[in-house]
């Protein structure tokens, strides 16, 4: 079968076409064909040696995630049958080899893909979605009338924390340039800020949950917007003991976070999305042998919601 290899650690040239063996499943795994793949910022910083690249060991190995696509064979499994149409966030943050043409995961890391969606649009939601899910609901459990401040909010997460936020019944801040103003106001968006233009640590006040999506320098200066008690989520590496002594100066509490697969967390996503309160925005689509392309555009910084691969062509 067909994988993308992320050959050495470098820029986005590193990422290669290359023929493995197909993966084998084990009993209560299935082996899925994968139809599309989400790309996320995590990938080509590991590709680019900014994170560790954790359980994937040294290069070669192959990226990918986030996964749509059909069951062909489960051994021992109950919860699918071959031809049933599923989507995922696999294995992270160990190898899954989402950028393949097939993958093997537990049965359950895996849920039935959302009505409606096709897969490109499915394969688009689970780490970012997750990621929005087990931060507002399961860590900082949002509460109707609370404030919640998402930064980069035009983002893969960020545009679906946004939904998510206001869905909980949340007034909802969010930091994206000015021209991505019109849709934050279509992800639930009541206050939209220009982080180009206006410190946002200085104009945002009173927030009881903020989700930092860029982390860096970016980070502390989001304390000032939290009130009292109120909780920060960086998405963006760990603590630094500096960051953790500001914020209790301040009376104001912060925590990292890293998403993990979550059944439970996915087919609440799918209730969501049936449902209509959450869409999912693609921005650009790219074939399994543009990769390197893909990457070259999200490090660019500029994508508006998700970038995925059709792996099927």
């Amino acid at each position: 079968m067909r994988v993308v290899q992320t050959s050495a650690v470098g820029g986005p040239e590193v990422l290669r076409l290359a023929e493995v063996d197909r993966p084998v499943p084990l009993p209560t795994e299935v082996l899925v064909k994968v139809h599309a793949a989400g790309v996320n910022p995590v990938d080509w910083k590991i590709r680019a040696g900014v994170f560790p690249p954790g359980g994937l060991g040294e290069p070669p190995f192959v990226q990918g995630w986030d996964v749509a696509g059909v069951v062909v064979d489960g051994p021992r499994v109950t919860r699918f049958e071959p031809g049933d149409e599923v989507y995922g966030l696999l294995w992270f943050p160990r190898q899954a080899g989402g950028y393949g043409e097939y993958v093997t995961a537990p049965a359950r890391q895996l849920a039935r893909k959302p009505a409606g969606l096709s897969f490109v649009q499915a394969a688009a939601l689970p780490l970012a979605g997750l990621t929005a899910w087990q931060t507002l609901v399961e860590v900082a459990d949002v509460r109707p009338g609370q404030n919640v401040l998402v930064t980069a909010a035009a983002g893969g997460v960020g545009h679906l924390a946004c939904q998510l936020a206001k869905h909980l019944g949340a007034e909802v801040t969010g930091t994206a340039s000015a021209g991505k103003h019109d849709f934050l106001a279509g992800v639930g968006v009541d206050h939209a800020v220009d982080y180009r233009t206006a410190e946002v640590g200085s104009v945002v006040r009173d927030q009881d949950v903020v989700l930092d999506l860029l982390g860096g320098a970016n980070t502390a200066p989001l304390l000032a917007t939290l009130r009292p008690g109120g909780l920060l989520i960086t998405v963006i590496g760990r603590l630094g003991d500096d960051l953790i002594a500001a914020a209790q100066q301040r009376g104001v509490r912060v925590k990292s976070f890293l998403v993990e697969p979550d059944r439970v967390g996915l087919e609440a996503l799918s209730a969501l999305v049936e449902s209509g309160a959450l869409r999912v925005h693609v921005d650009q689509v790219f074939p399994l042998a543009e990769a390197a392309k893909a990457h070259a555009v999200g490090q660019g910084g500029r994508t508006t919601g998700k970038l995925v691969l059709n792996v099927v062509e």
